[in-house]
């Protein structure tokens, strides 16, 4: 059987945590940030984990991870 192909870029946009959870960066901070408050922008900095309804399909475009 072939290798799979690992989607690029969702591959750029997860990573796996040390427990094996997936984490991802927060949407809504590349431009239009004046009118976001300094403690809105402060907490999109931080990584999040992917929802359990949503690992399953990432685990499937990157078969690797």
């Amino acid at each position: 059987m072939p290798k799979m192909k690992t989607n690029r870029g969702a591959a750029k946009r997860f990573k796996k945590t040390g427990s094996g959870r997936i984490k991802r960066g927060k949407a809504f901070t590349s431009h239009i940030l004046t009118k976001k408050s300094t403690k809105r922008k402060r907490s999109l900095r931080q990584a999040d984990l992917v929802s359990s309804a949503d690992v399953k399909n990432i685990k499937k475009i990157l078969p690797y991870m």
